[in-house]
C-alpha cells in the first residue's frame, strides 16, 4: 500500500544539522519516531546535497531498524534533486515538501510518481482563501503557520509588507474545517500549546526545536505525542 494511503502526519518531526543541540540528526530522529513521532522532514538550508543525501538515507536506515518503515513518513523539504538521489541508491524516502516560490508541485509530481506525497506550505497571507482555492490534485497536505514567530524560520509567516501573521486557533479552527485536505500546523509550537491545538481539528502539528534541542528529546517528544493524543481521545 502507498504511504500516500496511510499518511499520518499528527506528530511531525522537521530537523536539520543546524537546529541539534549536543545530539545527532539520527539520535533525535531515532528518539522521536520511538516516541511515537508519524512523520520526519530533513530540512537544511546550510547542508550541501550531498549531506542531505547522507542525513536523509540516515534517517531512512533509523526508521527502518525501529521497524517502522511502513508506518513513519519520511519526507525531504524542498530539494527535488536530494530524494531522486535518495531514490536512486535505493533507500525508501517517501516524498518532498515544497512551498509557494520551491520547485513546482507539478513538476514533483512529475518525477516523483503517484505513489510519493507531496506536502505544500499554504500561503500566510491569503491563507483561508488560497486553500479554499488551491489547486489540490497534485497535492496530499497542507502546511500552515506560524502558531508563533520562531528562530528556525524567521520569514515564516511573512506577508508581502513584511510583517510576521501567525495564526489564532479561531483561524486554525475555520482552516481544519474548510480544507479538502489535512493540514498540519507549526512555527514555534510547544508543549503548552499541544491541547489547544488538537481541539481545532487540524491534522498534527510540527516542531523543530521543542524536540531537537530539549535535553531529552525522547521525553520531549513522547510529551508532545501524549498531550495530542489525550486530547483527540477525550472527542
Amino acid at each position: 500500500m502507498s504511504m500516500r494511503n496511510k499518511l499520518d502526519i499528527s506528530s511531525y518531526l522537521v530537523i536539520g544539522p543546524e537546529n541539534i543541540k549536543g545530539h545527532s540528526v539520527a539520535e533525535v530522529i531515532k528518539k522521536a519516531v520511538d516516541a511515537g513521532f508519524t512523520c520526519v522532514q530533513i530540512r537544511s538550508k546550510v547542508a550541501s546535497a550531498l549531506e542531505l543525501i547522507n542525513l536523509t538515507a540516515e534517517a531512512a536506515r533509523v526508521i527502518a531498524e525501529l521497524g517502522k518503515s511502513a508506518s513513519v513518513t519520511l519526507l525531504v523539504d524542498d530539494r527535488l534533486d536530494v530524494v531522486l538521489a535518495v531514490k536512486e541508491m535505493g533507500v525508501k524516502v517517501d516524498g518532498i515538501h515544497v512551498g509557494q516560490t520551491d520547485i513546482p508541485v507539478s513538476v514533483c509530481r512529475k518525477y516523483l510518481g503517484e505513489d510519493s506525497i507531496i506536502g505544500l506550505s499554504a500561503r500566510t497571507h491569503d491563507l483561508i482563501d488560497y486553500v479554499k482555492n488551491a489547486d489540490i490534485s497534485q497535492i496530499d497536505y497542507f502546511g500552515a503557520g506560524p502558531l508563533h514567530e520562531t528562530s528556525t524560520k524567521p520569514d515564516c509567516g511573512m506577508d508581502a509588507e513584511g510583517k510576521v501573521l501567525t495564526r489564532s486557533f479561531d483561524e486554525l479552527t475555520e482552516l481544519a474545517k474548510i480544507s479538502p485536505l489535512p493540514v498540519v500546523v507549526g512555527g514555534g509550537v510547544k508543549l503548552p500549546d499541544i491541547p489547544e491545538l488538537a481541539k481545532t481539528g487540524v491534522a498534527g502539528y510540527f516542531v523543530v526545536t521543542a524536540v531537537t534541542e530539549a535535553e531529552d528529546p525522547y521525553i520531549a517528544a513522547s510529551d508532545l505525542v501524549k498531550a495530542w493524543k489525550a486530547e483527540r481521545l477525550e472527542k
